[in-house]
């Protein structure tokens, strides 16, 4: 287990699992925030154990991607935490192959135009990076495609593993 506890009474689980995948994971998700304080950084970041870091990645990566796609997440600095650690290998470990291959192919773009998506501009000036960036474009709809198989392999790592994530009480 981590250094910071995470409880999760059982009811609540069965009831998450009734609404379905994506309310189950976002009910750890949601606990494992609220037992750091609402927000992942590197000073709560040593306090939980590498299978809740993983899932807090995977809820950024769809939040994000969904949202505005990769260059919205590399420009709202998440792309050294998902691109520059073991995230990608976690997932695989996790059962999302096809992801894996998708994070590796968005860390190629990343590394190539960090510099030009990570610099400070206005609205208009970050909606032209959608255009001069078209490669992101596929990796977006790749992501769209795959997020519910993505999403329920997640939650069946999460049901499987469930200690390594949250104490449950009755």
């Amino acid at each position: 287990m981590s250094n910071v506890k995470v409880t999760i009474r059982e009811t609540e689980i069965v009831e998450a699992a009734k609404e379905g995948m994506d309310a189950f994971v976002g009910l750890f998700n949601k606990r494992i925030l609220e037992a750091i304080g609402g927000e992942l950084n590197a000073e709560n970041m040593p306090l939980l154990n590498a299978d809740q870091i993983t899932l807090l990645a995977y809820m950024i990566v769809r939040e994000e991607v969904m949202d505005g796609g990769f260059i919205q997440l590399i420009h709202n600095g998440y792309g050294p935490f998902i691109f520059l650690n073991p995230f990608a290998k976690a997932m695989r470990q996790w059962g999302a192959k096809e992801f894996q291959k998708l994070i590796y192919s968005g860390r190629k773009l990343f590394e190539e135009h960090e510099k030009e998506l990570t610099k400070e501009c206005n609205d208009e000036e970050f909606m032209a990076l959608f255009e001069q960036y078209p490669a992101f474009d596929d990796l977006d709809d790749e992501f769209v495609e795959m997020e519910e198989e993505v999403t329920e392999i997640v939650a069946r790592y999460v049901d499987e593993h469930i200690a390594n994530f949250a104490e449950i009480e009755a």
